[in-house]
């Protein structure tokens, strides 16, 4: 089974390592130590982890789109009739273009709290590299 350092499902978590520590310490995530007496994070209960934050508050109750992301207004490009909105969602860029009137209804600003809802019928997924200085396991 996969199993991640402190340090390392702090990364994926875009958190620090001091905050995933403080989970673990809280109960919020069990950890248990490797052989080399690391505390270590089983990569299921990461899952379960991340699986938490969707139901603390996902907004989606009335939508058939379940994947949200919140994050930060960085850039608007308005022209006539379009606009491109950037969005910063934790380590994630997210870019949408939508009609300069739906923008102008949202009243979109740099640095508005925005959230990028995503329905797709295509998602591709691929295998992320590993982590810093680990093997894929």
């Amino acid at each position: 089974m996969t199993s991640y350092r402190i340090g390392e499902a702090a990364e994926l978590f875009a958190v620090s390592a001091d905050t995933m520590r403080r989970w673990v310490d809280a109960g919020r995530v069990p950890a248990h130590r490797d052989e080399h007496g690391h505390r270590v994070i089983s990569g299921a209960d990461l899952a379960e982890l991340a699986r938490s934050f969707t139901a603390e508050d996902d907004g989606s109750g009335h939508s058939s789109a379940r994947n949200r992301l919140r994050g930060i207004v960085t850039a608007i490009v308005r022209d006539t009739v379009m606009a491109q909105v950037d969005i910063q969602a934790g380590p994630f860029r997210i870019v949408s273009l939508m009609s300069r009137e739906a923008a102008d209804e949202l009243d979109l600003r740099v640095g508005s709290l925005a959230v990028a809802v995503i329905k797709s019928t295509t998602v591709v997924v691929e295998r992320a590299t590993a982590l810093k200085g680990r093997a894929n396991v």
